[in-house]
């Protein structure tokens, strides 16, 4: 496949993930503000943050290192091997389950039956919804690798809308079923995410489409484990790139819920403290959820298809080298101003944005400064996002091997740093803890990028440089907007608010004006792709 139709299809895959993300979370955004009104912080927190947390630990060890083998390189390969690999995934989730499951009930704090009922419940639901979706996992590869973009699209769309529906209902018809209610809708929620995916590939494969495609499996028999006569059940190739990738996730995972692990082990926040912070981190991380990571997950696959990992920039083909290098210097402009826009109008709309949302039991207290704290944590998401995705594209199995203790320094240093500052500045703590975090892995990913291209022509780094004029239009906007939030919210009525909202609107389009007028370069990629 040429570079500009992985290129193509990558930007399709990215644009449909995160307009599909953008549907959705408004969608659950009005269903979850609805539902807030019939349950207790102490119920959302323990699913929020600890049955939520079982469920992404092992999804996340059991698979994450494969998704990242086994998309790396062209898709003509022995496919196989590499679904056989893949399926390695499902006794490894059971593995983590069952292990993961029995700590979350025997050795962390119990809330309380009254206040929480059906705990026990939860925690086997949440442990089973995880080996369920890894059912899924050959099939969400072979589709993430040849770019089917309607498939995830619809399944994410059906499964998160029906996880949802049921979720309302039944808080609605049943509040003292406590945790089955969000039991029964997870399980619903994986079933008919992996059901997209088997009743897609039973309609696909070998139909007249899969055959002009040639596409690499002709049946379902061929998506099960299968042995070859005189062959290795695994490509052993991929299997030690897996190795070193899980060693990496299991780091990353820490960093990555880190502040979830201090919560649950720690217990330096009590459940209903811990509600009020998962609801405002969601809501804060929309952005990173919607446009960030469809991003991340995409522009992974076209680096990783156009450039050849290990090899350096002088053995790669030029022209793959220039588009590559003129992509991530373009996606790396328009994260930072994504993120730098949510930065500068977070801070002032911020208790405004949680009053409509929650009432005053999210913007009343630490809500407010949580959430602005989580804007400018926005804009370190969104650099760090880009910047990871082309490292890891293009790290040799050595320099993943490296990497990894690069990681578990980072990760005891986390940890540390989040236990002390929580004890110091609250909740707050967690963020400013996950700021220096995304700092040094920025900095870590932007030391690769400058050390690769140093030895060509290109620069994808002045990306990260806006313009002046632009930057002078955000300071300003800021300044202005805070000032309104002084003067006119959010105890002075609705028409204050109406007057604060009028001024953001204002400062906003002024912002995007300017970006049209100045980043010309960056309009046209998001126009042409």
């Amino acid at each position: 496949m040429a570079s500009q139709d992985v290129l193509s299809q990558t930007t399709r895959l990215a644009s449909s993930s995160a307009l599909l993300q953008v549907l959705f979370r408004v969608v659950t955004f009005g269903l979850n503000a609805f539902t807030l009104r019939y349950l207790s912080r102490e119920l959302i927190g323990v699913v929020n943050v600890r049955l939520t947390l079982l469920y992404s630990t092992v999804v996340f060890l059991a698979r994450e290192a494969f998704r990242r083998a086994c998309l790396s390189g062209s898709t003509k390969r022995n496919w196989t091997k590499t679904i056989n690999l893949l399926w390695l995934t499902v006794p490894l989730g059971v593995f983590w389950s069952v292990f993961l499951g029995l700590v979350w009930l025997h050795l962390l704090e119990v809330p309380d039956p009254s206040v929480v009922p059906h705990y026990q419940a939860g925690v086997v639901t949440f442990g089973l919804s995880a080996i369920i979706e890894l059912l899924g996992e050959p099939l969400w590869v072979l589709a993430q690798a040849h770019l089917f973009v309607r498939l995830k699209v619809i399944a994410e769309s059906l499964s998160v809308v029906s996880k949802c529906i049921l979720t309302v209902i039944l808080v609605v018809l049943y509040p003292q079923w406590g945790l089955y209610v969000f039991a029964l809708a997870q399980i619903l929620y994986v079933s008919v995410l992996v059901m997209c995916y088997v009743i897609y590939f039973v309609m696909f494969l070998g139909s007249p489409e899969a055959t002009k495609k040639s596409f690499p499996v002709a049946r379902m028999k061929a998506l099960l484990p299968n042995v070859v006569e005189d062959e290795t059940f695994v490509n052993w190739k991929e299997a030690r790139l897996t190795w070193s990738f899980f060693k990496q996730s299991f780091l990353k995972q820490i960093l990555t819920e880190g502040e979830r692990y201090v919560m649950t082990f720690l217990n330096v926040l009590n459940f209903g403290d811990q509600g009020v912070y998962d609801i405002v981190n969601n809501l804060g991380s929309l952005v990173a959820r919607f446009i960030f990571l469809p991003i991340e997950e995409s522009f992974y696959v076209f680096f990783a298809k156009v450039l050849e990992r290990g090899k350096n920039v002088k053995d790669q083909k030029q022209d793959d080298v220039a588009m590559a290098a003129s992509v991530l210097e373009l996606l790396l402009k328009l994260v930072l101003l994504i993120g730098l826009t949510i930065t500068v109008f977070g801070y002032a709309y911020s208790q405004l944005a949680l009053d409509i949302y929650g009432g005053s039991m999210l913007s009343s207290g630490t809500g407010p400064d949580l959430l602005r704290c989580y804007s400018l944590y926005v804009l370190f998401l969104a650099i760090n996002g880009v910047t990871e995705c082309f490292t890891f594209a293009l790290m040799c199995k050595e320099e993943v091997d490296r990497y990894n203790f690069v990681m578990l320094a980072l990760s005891f240093t986390f940890l540390c740093i989040s236990y002390f500052l929580t004890h110091w500045y609250g909740s707050i703590g967690f963020i400013l803890a996950n700021c220096f975090n995304m700092g040094i892995r920025i900095a870590h990913s932007i030391h690769y990028i400058y050390d690769y291209f140093k030895e060509s022509t290109y620069r994808p780094l002045t990306g990260l440089l806006p313009s002046p004029f632009l930057v002078l239009v955000y300071i300003l906007s800021g300044v202005i907007t805070g000032f309104s939030e002084v003067l006119f919210c959010c105890d002075k009525g609705w028409m204050g608010r109406l007057v604060h909202i009028s001024l953001g609107a204002l400062c906003f389009a002024a912002t995007i004006i300017t970006m049209f007028c100045t980043e010309t370069k960056l309009i046209h990629f998001v126009r042409s792709q």
